[in-house]
């Protein structure tokens, strides 16, 4: 098993910066994806960004160019640097991990349907 610690979420004016952070920690798989989704009340989860075992990145339509996904090279801390950020960013935004026992895995599906999800950490921006 795998857990998973927010942090780095909290109250912020628009155009403001955030940077959370995602502590991995247990069982070591041999590739995974590894991302971010957020979800606002009475809203659907929406898919923020991933990071793979080989660096590869993927951005959703309303963070791409003000977001960044990036891992530390342990590959045991997830980040997120939000910039610019909007009032329709305000969400509770979860850290998500799908672990792969062979090489090669990738991301596949929605970040939301990971196996391994984090308690989550809020963002409002107002």
């Amino acid at each position: 098993d795998v857990q998973l610690v927010e942090s780095g979420g909290g109250s912020v004016q628009a155009g403001g910066s955030l940077r959370l952070s995602c502590a991995a920690s247990g069982s070591t798989y041999s590739s995974f994806c590894m991302g971010w989704f957020r979800q606002a009340p009475g809203k659907d989860p929406e898919g923020v960004a991933t990071n793979d075992s080989v660096g590869r990145t993927t951005y959703g339509d309303s963070a791409k160019g003000r977001f960044t996904v990036s891992q530390d090279n342990a590959n045991t801390t997830l980040y997120l640097q939000m910039n610019s950020l909007k009032p329709e960013d305000t969400a509770t935004y979860y850290c998500a991990a799908d672990l792969f026992h062979f090489r090669g895995g990738y991301c596949h599906r929605p970040t939301s349907e990971f196996p391994y999800r984090g308690q989550g950490t809020q963002v409002t921006v107002s």
